[in-house]
């Protein structure tokens, strides 16, 4: 087995709170530079990035999983990954039904807009990112079991945007891949407080908005190799594949 630096939880340019600075290129190229094997793309109810990125990681050697920040009728912050382009477009085509029509106003809450690899804008997102979807925690869920996708409940102890602070437990009916738990919080003591989540893989990542905070805090997982299956087998501890530390 391999061991692999993986932060699992950025935002690009896309994302309005996200740096206009986190272009694709400066994303894998800090990366590199903090030493992180495997990255995560995860915009505000968005995935239209995430291909840029991918192209970029993959000629500079980051290994880069697509996917998405959901923020769900509830209000709790969700991150979802896909293993293809036809997985992650098609969780797409479910955003682009459920986000609300409420306009972005950039002077407010920042631009939203995704570049290609020379930072040369694509497209525009017109509806505010930041937005609740009209979907329920355990709907999206349901979605991304659908797509045999992961599903991982963010920054669970956050004082706001998280299942604690917006719901003041762990639902019953959603079954998580793993739990993201902030730096600013002491793993043990928070299972000690909530056993219920002793059952889940914990998971710690930088949720960096900006290029010095990539690689802040990251996850060190061993696998064979950097695959999206062979993470999936990690945070079920399946044939000695497991998340060893957090940091």
């Amino acid at each position: 087995m391999k061991r692999f630096k993986a932060d699992l939880h950025m935002h690009t340019v896309l994302s309005p709170c996200g740096s206009l600075e986190m272009s694709p290129v400066v994303i894998v190229e800090k990366a590199l530079e903090r030493g992180i094997d495997i990255i995560g793309i995860t915009d505000h109810n968005s995935t239209r990035q995430c291909a840029e990125v991918y192209k970029v990681g993959q000629q500079k050697g980051v290994t880069v999983f697509c996917g998405v920040e959901v923020t769900t009728k509830e209000e709790v912050h969700c991150l979802t990954f896909f293993e293809n382009f036809e997985k992650l477009d098609a969780f797409q085509v479910y955003l682009d039904k459920h986000l609300p029509e409420i306009p972005n106003d950039p002077e407010r809450f920042g631009h939203q807009v995704w570049v290609d690899v020379n930072e040369e804008i694509l497209g525009q997102e017109e509806r505010l990112l930041i937005s609740a979807i009209e979907q329920s925690i355990d709907e999206v869920e349901d979605k991304v079991r659908e797509l045999d996708g992961l599903f991982i409940p963010a920054h669970i102890f956050r004082p706001s945007f998280s299942v604690y602070s917006q719901l003041g437990f762990m639902p019953f009916d959603i079954s998580p891949d793993a739990i993201g738990i902030s730096s600013r919080y002491n793993v043990e003591e928070q299972l000690n407080k909530h056993p219920e989540l002793k059952q889940f893989t914990v998971l710690r990542s930088s949720d960096a908005h900006f290029p010095e905070q990539i690689g802040t805090h990251y996850t060190i997982v061993e696998m064979e190799e950097p695959s999206f299956e062979e993470f999936r087998k990690a945070l079920h501890n399946v044939e000695g594949r497991r998340v060893i530390e957090l940091r």
